[in-house]
This record gives C-alpha cells, sequence and structure tokens, in this order.
C-alpha cells in the first residue's frame, strides 16, 4: 500500500514540470479590430538552463505600414522594410514600403532574459483594415546564448511551438485579451475578459495565462497534499499492526 502511495506521490510531483514549461512567444492583447491603432507586447520568455536570449527576430504579416517600437533597456531594434507592389495614399501622402520583420538584439549589461523570466517588446501600430476576421501570425526565431535556436513558426495553436499571433475582430470592436489562449487564438475566436475600448489607450496587461497556470499548480499541489497525508494514514496503520 505504501509503495503504490509513493509511486503515486511520484507521478504527481511529475506533473509539475509541464505545468510551468508552457510558456511561448504571445502577444498582448491577442483580439484587436480592424482598422484599430493599438500598443501590442511581443512578451519573449526565456526557456533554457544556464542560457539567456540574444535575439529575438519577428517577421510581420503584411499590411503595416507603419511601426514603432520602444526603446527596451539593453537591446536594440532594427526595422526592416520591404517595398509594396502598390503604393498607397494615406492624408495625402503616398506610402510605398511596409515593415517586414524587426530584429531585437542584446547588448546588455540590462534586460537579460535568463531561464524563468521574460521580457516585454512594446510596439504601437495600424492593424490593416482588410484583416477583419483573420488571425495574423507574427513568425518569430529566438536566440539563445548557448547557440540554440526556437522557429516560434508552426500555424497550429497546439503545436510545440506556435507562432504569435492575433485575432483580428470587426472595426469599432474592442481590444481583448481573450482568456486562456497565451499564444493568442484561433481565427474567429471571440472572448470578453480584460476588454479596452478601441479608441482608448489599451495600456491593461493581460494574467489569464499565468492565472491559469498558478490554478493548476495549486489543483497539483492539493492532489499531492491529500496522498501524503493517505502515505502517513498507511503507514500510521502499518506500525500498528506491526505492534
Amino acid at each position: 500500500m505504501t509503495k503504490r502511495l509513493v509511486a503515486l506521490l511520484l507521478a504527481a510531483s511529475a506533473l509539475l514540470a509541464p505545468a510551468s514549461a508552457q510558456a511561448h512567444i504571445s502577444l498582448h492583447p491577442n483580439t484587436i479590430p480592424a482598422g484599430a491603432f493599438a500598443t501590442l507586447d511581443v512578451r519573449v520568455p526565456g526557456e533554457q538552463e544556464g542560457a539567456y536570449v540574444t535575439k529575438v527576430d519577428t517577421l510581420f504579416p503584411a499590411g503595416f505600414t507603419g511601426v514603432d517600437y520602444e526603446n527596451v533597456a539593453g537591446w536594440t531594434a532594427k526595422v526592416i522594410e520591404t517595398k509594396l507592389a502598390t503604393p498607397l495614399k494615406e492624408d495625402g501622402e503616398t506610402i510605398d514600403t511596409q515593415v517586414s520583420q524587426i530584429v531585437w538584439t542584446w547588448t546588455g549589461p540590462l534586460g537579460k532574459v535568463n531561464n524563468g523570466q521574460f521580457i516585454n517588446f512594446p510596439l504601437s501600430l495600424a492593424i490593416p483594415d482588410n484583416a477583419t476576421g483573420k488571425a495574423l501570425e507574427f513568425r518569430t526565431v529566438q536566440t539563445y546564448s548557448n547557440g540554440q535556436i526556437v522557429h516560434w513558426i508552426e500555424p497550429s495553436l497546439t503545436a510545440e511551438h506556435p507562432s504569435p499571433r492575433i485575432n483580428v475582430t470587426a472595426k469599432g470592436g474592442e481590444i481583448e485579451e481573450v482568456a486562456g489562449d497565451e499564444a493568442g487564438p484561433e481565427a474567429g475566436q471571440t472572448g470578453t475578459a480584460h476588454s479596452t475600448p478601441a479608441a482608448g489607450n489599451p495600456t491593461a496587461k493581460p494574467s489569464s495565462g499565468a492565472s491559469k497556470g498558478l490554478g493548476i499548480t495549486a489543483l497539483i499541489l492539493g492532489a499531492l497534499g491529500l496522498l501524503a497525508g493517505l502515505a502517513a494514514l498507511a503507514a500510521s496503520r502499518r506500525r500498528n499492526n506491526e505492534a
């Protein structure tokens, strides 16, 4: 009986590892109306033992003609643009380029992202008018100091390394954080958590992913406590029987 309980304890404790190792590179907020101006955080975790993040290379989907980035201490940002096949007219000006890529590089000493830490790279941008109903993927390559490279480019949210993404809703809607989807929603998914009017300043940061992880951890710890109590009871009964 005691051996069986010990085995169950070991199996339950092993569940703690996945609960704390599910972080992805993700975008927050993850649901934004077409045509809206928004502040978007590229959230980058460190997940390599004994190594830190040295570079983050994010590829933009088509349609982003202007992107401003925030200066993040310890990091440099390089914006790469490409020519538009058909120039656009906006406010009497001709726009002939779009942002295709941003590369953040760690220069130190501040802003170091070790294992178990994360950093936000804020962007100010306008969502393309023609993106309603789409899940826009921002495929990203993450490089570590030990030479490891992680490609966050897989289209499926259930993949090991899903691409960061945002869900684009109809014009005039709200900027939202869809609860429970750290990697971003599927196309057409809607939600009501952490909503912010699109005309406002979307500065609220999401906490749903962390809360979900803490909830799972609490359940596992509760199960461990119950199993430990049963093990102690079984040991006590065995000692009484031997006496």
